[in-house]
């Protein structure tokens, strides 16, 4: 039997004195890089900064996250997201909001808005109709356990091409992660698109094939604004 199913979800707006910034993105678009760059420009201008990702790759359930990663510990892809999911409730109790009622800049790799585009990924296999994704949105509660989080000031999606991505981590000494493959990469790049339209007020897209410096000058002209 079919029910029709619709509701709204408000997202919680960062009330504290500090300032969260979150960079999206497919592999290699940059982001380790300008978390660096805007790190630096923070601590120039006197503020403190903490600098964190999700998901993590310590403690207890980040070693597990990195583990299933890099492919040394194995799970269906439908479970892998609530196991990020709980790494990343953790990180936001522990690290975030601590830090931005303290009045620190926070400065995160990823945020929650990426359980979206590979949860849907994981869910689907990469399909990225409209109507499956908005449903997965609302039925598989992707969304659902995040309203309760506090949205970032500033969400980043460096949007970089394909080629460029696959280029980039070519050069990458690092060891392979389960999501590192130009297929997939492919599929992820859909559902940025995907989430940058469907949240035009949430997400801010940055050309991150331009240069190092003007991608961070550009980020910092938003801020600033």
């Amino acid at each position: 039997m079919k029910y029709p199913v619709k509701f709204e979800i408000e997202l919680q707006k960062n009330s504290y004195s500090g300032l969260y910034v979150a960079l999206e993105g497919i592999d290699g678009c940059g982001k380790t890089t300008q978390l660096d760059k805007l790190s630096e420009y923070f601590k120039k201008q006197g503020r403190e900064v903490v600098v964190t990702r999700e998901p993590r790759k310590s403690g207890i359930i980040g070693d597990l996250v990195q583990k299933v990663l890099i492919g040394e510990e194995k799970l269906p892809a439908v479970s892998i997201q609530y196991l990020f999911s709980a790494d990343r409730a953790a990180n936001h109790q522990e690290i975030v909001l601590p830090s931005l009622k303290k009045g620190k800049v926070v400065i995160s790799d990823r945020c929650f808005w990426s359980a979206v585009v590979y949860g849907i990924l994981d869910r689907t296999g990469g399909k990225y109709d409209k109507k499956d994704a908005d449903l997965l949105l609302m039925t598989q509660s992707i969304l659902s356990m995040y309203h309760q989080f506090t949205v970032p000031d500033f969400t980043f999606y460096l949007k970089i091409p394909l080629k460029e991505s696959m280029k980039r981590l070519r050069l990458k000494k690092d060891v392979k992660e389960i999501y590192e493959d130009e297929s997939k990469i492919s599929k992820v790049l859909t559902g940025y698109e995907y989430l940058k339209n469907r949240f035009p007020d949430a997400i801010t897209e940055v050309d991150g094939n331009q240069t190092v410096e003007k991608v961070t000058k550009e980020m910092i002209r938003l801020i600033s604004n």
